[in-house]
C-alpha cells in the first residue's frame, strides 16, 4: 500500500483554512479586498485541489482498508482521537468535493455584495466537507457534519433571494433536527464499544435490538441530508433561494453526504438492521423516484426542476445500497457521483440564463439556441446525463442499481426504471422549451453566448460527464475492493442468522488480514 510521507488529509482539510486566514488579513478600499478575496480563494481552491490528486495517483485500489491513515491523541481516556483516512468509496467523495469548490467559486466571481465574507464562507465549507468524509472517529465526524450546516445557512441566509431567511432557517432546522438523534445514537455506541473509533467499531458486534434503534437514528440524520421523501422539502426552498454557487455545493457534495453515512455506518456497523429495513428504504427510494419525476414534470421554474430531478437521482442511490449487492452498491457511486457533477452543472446552466435575464421561469425563454448555441451544446450534454443516455456518467450508475435491484426484486428493479422514462420526459420538455423554437421575446435578441469563465466552470464537468460514460472502469477501480469486501461481509452477516452482527465484523476483519497481506 503505497503511502505519502505527510500527512495529507490533515493538509486538504485545513489548507483552506489558510486562505481564509489571508483574506481577512487584506486591508484596502473595498473594490480591492474583493478582487484579492476573489483571487485568494479561488487560488486557494485550486491548490487544494492539485493536492488531493495526490490521494487518486497514490491511492492502493487493491486494498479495501483505509489507506492515508493519521492518529493522534485527542481525548485517550474516553477513547476519542483525531483519526483520519480514506478508502476506494471516501477518496471519490474527497475529490469530488475539492473539484467542485473551485467551480463554484468561479460561478460567483461577479457577486457584487460583501464578497470577503462570501469566499470565506466557502474555504470553511470546504474545510468541513473534507473533513467529513476523511474522519474515521465518530465524534469527529460529527463535528464535521454539523460545521457544514454554518457556512450553508449563511450562504443561503445572506446572499439568498427574496425568501432566503426562510429558507436558510427551514435547511437549518431540518439538518439540526436530524443530526440530534443521530448525536444519540453516537452515543449510545460510545457508551457500547467504548470507542468511537470508526474501524474499531467494525469488529465490535452489536445485538439486534439496539441495531434497529440505532438505523432509525442514523436514517434521521442521512435521509434528510440526501434528501429522500417526505422529508425533502427543504431542498426545494433551499435551492430556490440560495445563489447559484450555494447550489452547486448543496446538490454536488452536501447531498452525497445522507449516502456517504448509508454506507460508512448503517450498512457495515449494523448489518441485522439494514437487512430488515430494507423494504422500507425500497418503498421510500420507489415513491421518491415517481413523485420528484411527476413534481419536476409540472415545474415552470427550472431552480425547482432541477432541484425535483436531485431528489429523484438521490433516490435511486439509495436503492442501490440497500440491495447490497455489488452491482447495486457500485450503481449507487456511481449514481452520487455523477450526481455530483452534472445536477452540479445544470445548477450552473441555469444560473447562466438568470445572470443574462434575470429569470429562471420556462416560460421565459426559446429560441436560445439562435443566440447562445455553444451554451445549447453544453446543457444539452448535462441534459442527456441526467436522462442517462449510454456514454453519459448518469447511465452506469442507473442500469447498475436496476441490475442490484433484479437479484432482490423484480418489482424495485421495475419501478426503479421508471426514472429512465420519466427523466428523460421531463428534461428534454424543459430543454425544448429554452432552448428550441423561434425567439419571442425582444430581450432574447441580445443574450450572448458563453463567456471564458463560463466555458472554464463547464467544461470541465462536460469531460467529466462523457469520461465517466465511457471509461467507467477508471472510476470503479476505486472502491471495487472496498465495495466487493462490504457485499461479502454483509451476506455473511445475513447467513448467521441473529448473530449477524459478529459475523460481519469477524469477515471484515478476515477480510481486511486478507487484502493488506495481498497489498505486501
Amino acid at each position: 500500500m503505497n503511502q505519502v510521507g505527510f500527512p495529507l488529509l490533515s493538509l486538504l482539510t485545513f489548507l483552506p483554512l489558510v486562505g481564509v486566514v489571508v483574506i481577512m488579513s487584506v486591508r484596502g478600499d473595498e473594490a480591492v479586498v474583493a478582487n484579492n478575496a476573489r483571487w485568494t480563494a479561488l487560488w486557494t481552491s485550486l491548490i487544494v485541489f492539485v493536492f488531493s490528486l495526490l490521494l487518486w495517483v497514490d491511492f492502493d485500489r487493491g486494498y479495501a482498508g483505509f489507506q492515508f491513515t493519521e492518529t493522534l491523541a485527542w481525548l485517550p481516556q474516553y477513547g476519542v482521537n483525531y483519526q483520519m483516512g480514506v478508502d476506494g468509496i471516501s477518496i471519490m467523495f474527497v475529490l469530488i468535493s475539492t473539484a467542485l469548490t473551485p467551480i463554484a467559486i468561479l460561478s460567483s466571481w461577479n457577486n457584487p455584495a460583501r464578497v470577503r465574507e462570501y469566499m470565506i464562507a466557502f474555504l470553511v465549507m470546504e474545510t468541513t466537507m473534507i473533513g467529513l468524509f476523511s474522519a474515521l472517529d465518530f465524534i469527529l465526524f460529527f463535528v464535521f457534519f454539523e460545521a457544514v450546516l454554518i457556512p450553508m445557512f449563511i450562504i443561503i441566509g445572506i446572499w439568498g433571494g427574496e425568501r432566503r431567511l426562510y429558507a436558510a432557517i427551514k435547511f437549518f432546522l431540518f439538518m439540526f433536527a436530524g443530526s440530534m438523534f443521530m448525536l444519540l445514537g453516537i452515543l449510545a455506541l460510545w457508551f457500547h464499544d467504548g470507542t468511537t473509533s470508526i474501524p474499531a467499531m467494525m469488529h465490535i458486534p452489536l445485538p439486534p435490538h439496539l441495531q434497529f434503534w440505532l438505523f432509525l437514528a442514523f436514517l434521521a440524520a442521512f435521509a434528510v441530508k440526501i434528501p429522500i421523501w417526505p422529508l425533502h422539502t427543504w431542498l426545494i426552498d433551499a435551492h430556490r433561494e440560495a445563489p447559484i454557487a450555494g447550489s452547486v455545493l448543496l446538490a454536488g457534495v452536501l447531498a452525497n453526504m445522507g449516502g456517504y453515512g448509508f454506507l460508512r455506518f448503517s450498512v457495515p456497523l449494523l448489518p441485522d438492521a439494514s437487512q430488515h429495513l430494507a423494504p422500507l428504504m425500497f418503498t421510500l427510494g420507489v415513491v421518491a423516484v415517481i413523485y420528484t419525476s411527476i413534481a419536476a414534470l409540472v415545474q415552470r421554474d427550472l431552480l425547482k426542476l432541477v432541484a425535483y430531478s436531485s431528489i429523484g437521482h438521490m433516490a435511486i442511490a439509495v436503492i442501490g445500497i440497500f440491495t447490497f449487492t455489488v452491482q447495486g452498491i457500485e450503481g449507487s457511486l456511481f449514481r452520487m457521483l455523477s450526481h455530483g457533477f452534472i445536477t452540479a452543472a445544470l445548477f450552473l446552466c441555469v444560473g447562466v440564463l438568470i445572470d443574462r435575464t434575470k429569470s429562471q421561469s420556462m416560460d421565459a425563454f426559446g429560441g436560445v439556441v439562435h443566440r447562445m448555441p455553444l451554451y445549447a451544446l453544453l446543457f444539452m450534454v448535462f441534459a442527456m446525463g441526467t436522462v442517462g443516455l449510454p456514454g453519459t456518467a448518469g447511465f452506469i450508475g442507473e442500469i447498475l442499481v436496476i441490475v442490484g435491484a433484479l437479484k432482490v426484486n423484480f418489482w424495485v428493479a421495475l419501478l426503479t426504471g421508471t426514472t429512465l422514462i420519466l427523466s428523460a420526459v421531463y428534461m428534454l420538455v424543459a430543454y425544448r422549451r429554452v432552448v428550441y423554437g423561434v425567439i419571442a421575446r425582444p430581450e432574447l435578441r441580445g443574450l450572448k453566448d458563453l463567456g471564458g469563465r463560463e466555458i472554464a466552470m463547464l467544461v470541465p464537468l462536460v469531460v467529466l460527464t462523457i469520461w465517466m460514460g465511457i471509461y467507467p472502469s477508471s472510476f470503479s477501480t476505486f472502491f471495487d475492493a472496498t465495495v466487493t469486501a462490504m457485499a461479502k461481509n454483509h451476506a455473511l452477516a445475513m447467513s448467521g442468522g441473529g448473530s449477524g452482527a459478529h459475523l460481519a465484523s469477524t469477515a471484515n476483519a478476515v477480510s481486511t488480514v486478507a487484502m493488506a497481506g495481498g497489498a505486501n
